[in-house]
């Protein structure tokens, strides 16, 4: 008889070629129906829509191409897909502004389908029109936002049609797409309602790269996952795994989220107004504190870089999400951290875009345009206002420069010319913010 170990490596390596298996008649399916439906020219248009040929490794932490993460939605309901020309809208703005890479975050929604459609078109416009993506593949656990999630499986089914809609989108928009990220924020433990276990992320990326060694995808895309700092071993131990050292190896570089913002409310240690700065003026005092706010982001970056340094590993870490809320009606705004106004807002987007640009870190900047489905429940919860544009076409306190410069001459959205939050009244914005409590002593709630 075997072994207990035999018997683990033998029933490990069967279902992985039955997800292998699977997965493969899924996508052979999609390509199958798609091409059904578009004209066979498509994938040899795209591949020529442009002579200049980019790699991820070409764009990823140089700042002629900066990134930002991108959803795009209007409504307060994603079952409200934003159109193709208000999809257009936003590249056009987004393109003016020197953004040359989005990120997305699924492919089950017609989203990501839909921007990908709205890019080519452009390129077929101008010729010069130059935008790159980040392709996201939502991955969840078993029974995902149930009562009852089971963390050490997944959602086979909705992964596996993931990953092989991911695939078919590479191959028909091979020079748009140059990055998949499997999973967003997947692995991180206090995503109670779907995280997963390393192991699963694992198996999709090598799966990923199995496709790219067999010339199914293209060689330069590069395949990562994106996810909390933690989650990559820059925080607790008990991430510090088996399956994370070798997804870190498998991975073709490392995705990273902060966000000191959120830690204002749950470990303010950066946060406030230090006792010898007390007799500072009050810009003085926000000043300092965004700051150490910029300072604890590189921190974790840095105890990230140095668990990777410390397996024998090298790779690239590029921030996959960090930003800063401009309002917030609970626990980062007046009422609890004085996190949350356009102009913090404006100095850590200035502050990180400087960092990461001077050191050759790409920053998926979280985020372009304000979304309030987010938090459709409350509008005025801040997942609803990280947005550098508000949904009506305002630009905030961080984008007023680019107005007056005239970078938004001629564009709008819905409808709206680009314009400046307030009026461009910087007194009434400055009335909205207030300095940061004295730090040991604890917010209002």
């Amino acid at each position: 008889m075997m072994n207990h170990n035999h018997q683990q490596l033998l029933k490990r390596k069967t279902n992985w070629l039955k997800i292998t298996l699977q997965v493969m008649v899924v996508f052979v399916g999609l390509v199958f129906l798609f091409s059904c439906k578009e004209n066979k020219n498509t994938v040899s248009e795209n591949q020529s829509a442009t002579a200049k040929e980019v790699s991820a490794k070409d764009i990823l932490g140089n700042p002629d191409y900066l990134a930002i993460s991108y959803g795009g939605y209007r409504q307060n309901s994603r079952d409200i897909q934003p159109t193709l020309e208000e999809l257009k809208e936003d590249m056009r703005i987004l393109a003016a502004m020197g953004i040359k890479v989005l990120r997305t975050y699924n492919t089950h929604f017609d989203h990501a389908s839909n921007v990908l459609k709205a890019i080519h078109e452009l390129k077929q416009e101008d010729d010069s029109f130059e935008m790159y993506v980040m392709l996201g593949a939502w991955i969840d656990c078993k029974d995902a936002f149930t009562a009852n999630p089971d963390h050490e499986g997944e959602n086979f089914d909705e992964n596996t049609a993931e990953i092989a809609r991911a695939v078919s989108m590479v191959n028909q928009y091979p020079d748009i797409i140059k990055v998949i990220a499997v999973g967003n924020e997947a692995m991180v433990k206090w995503a109670a309602s779907y995280f997963v276990q390393p192991g699963i992320i694992l198996n999709w990326v090598n799966y990923l790269q199995e496709l790219k060694a067999a010339g199914d995808l293209p060689k330069d895309l590069w395949i990562t996952s994106s996810d909390n700092f933690a989650s990559w071993g820059g925080g607790d131990e008990e991430y510090h795994v088996e399956d994370l050292e070798k997804l870190i190896a498998a991975v073709d570089f490392v995705s990273l989220h902060t966000y000191p913002m959120h830690d204002t409310h749950y470990n303010p240690d950066f946060w406030g107004v230090m006792e010898e700065e007390t007799g500072l003026d009050d810009m003085e005092k926000i000043a300092a504190a965004m700051e150490r706010a910029k300072d604890y982001a590189i921190s974790q970056y840095q105890n990230t870089a140095d668990y990777i340094k410390s397996l024998g590993i090298d790779k690239p870490i590029h921030i996959g999400e960090t930003g800063w809320a401009s309002y917030s009606n609970g626990q980062y705004g007046d009422e609890g951290s004085k996190a949350t106004d356009e102009y913090k807002e404006a100095l850590y987007y200035d502050l990180i875009r400087e960092w990461t640009n001077d050191n050759g870190i790409a920053c998926f900047y979280f985020e372009a345009f304000d979304e309030n489905w987010k938090d459709a429940g409350n509008p005025g919860g801040s997942e609803n206002y990280f947005g550098l544009i508000t949904i009506d076409g305002k630009a905030k306190y961080a984008l007023w420069d680019m107005v007056d410069e005239g970078v938004f001459e001629g564009l709008g959205r819905g409808g709206q010319a680009i314009t400046k939050t307030y009026d461009g009244d910087k007194e009434a914005l400055l009335e909205k913010v207030m300095e940061p409590p004295v730090m040991g002593m604890e917010a209002v709630h």
